[in-house]
């Protein structure tokens, strides 16, 4: 069974497990006709890993001050590399989903990876839950080096080398509400001297702007490899 190889464990609740799986595009009816998914387990798991992991990394790195404290822990928290994380333990062949949209499924694996946290934490406590992280997924699958000395932050990189190179650069996002208007994704197109060199979509204004940043940096590097 997938929960007893990767806990250790048997779960006692599978219900919990289950829904945590279910992406909001997949949701079925429950015996009261409510709808089932992930949001809720994803918005509890969001905050229990992000308490596992601010108190792992303030006693990791005691002489560390609290910008670096909040950079760590934004690196290890973000979508992509809980996304990268999902593949690894192998959740992803499990989760169930029903969408298209590129904003949305640039978040399924990592917004499943936090319910998943969610119904450890309801189903086994926090206890059971902080030596998941830690000791399972942070020891055997994280390398804490290799992630103090990446730059995840594509537009502040984008924009050191505007700096560097006396370059203007412009990023215009723009909104596209979903059919029912409850989901908007929004696109950023970013140009340089008049030509655009990168495009990105997220599910945020800030989320578009790093991937069409991280496009952009592609870009340059490829076309002007001496700027950099």
């Amino acid at each position: 069974m997938f929960l007893k190889s990767l806990f250790g464990y048997a779960p006692n609740h599978l219900n919990l497990y289950e829904t945590a799986l279910i992406h909001k595009s997949a949701s079925k009816l429950d015996s009261q006709k409510n709808l089932v998914n992930n949001e809720r387990l994803e918005y509890l798991g969001d905050a229990i890993l992000g308490s596992v992991i601010a108190e792992f990394l303030y006693n990791r790195f005691p002489n560390q001050d609290e910008g670096f404290l909040t950079q760590m822990r934004s690196k290890l928290v973000n979508r992509a590399f809980l996304t990268e994380l999902t593949y690894q333990i192998g959740l992803n062949n499990y989760i169930k989903s029903n969408t298209n949209n590129t904003a949305e499924n640039s978040h399924i694996y990592g917004d499943a990876f936090e319910a998943l946290i969610g119904a450890l934490y309801l189903d086994k406590g926090y206890k059971r839950t902080r030596e998941f992280i830690i000791k399972k997924l942070l020891a055997n699958y994280v390398n804490l080096s290799e992630v103090q000395h990446t730059n995840t932050n594509f537009k502040s990189q984008l924009i050191e080398w505007s700096q560097k190179n006396k370059k203007e650069i412009n990023f215009e996002t723009t909104e596209h509400l979903s059919g029912d208007n409850r989901n908007p994704s929004f696109i950023t197109v970013i140009t340089t001297d008049g030509q655009p060199i990168g495009q990105g979509e997220g599910s945020s204004k800030k989320e578009s702007q790093q991937n069409a940043s991280k496009q952009a940096l592609e870009h340059l590097k490829a076309t002007e490899p001496g700027s950099f």
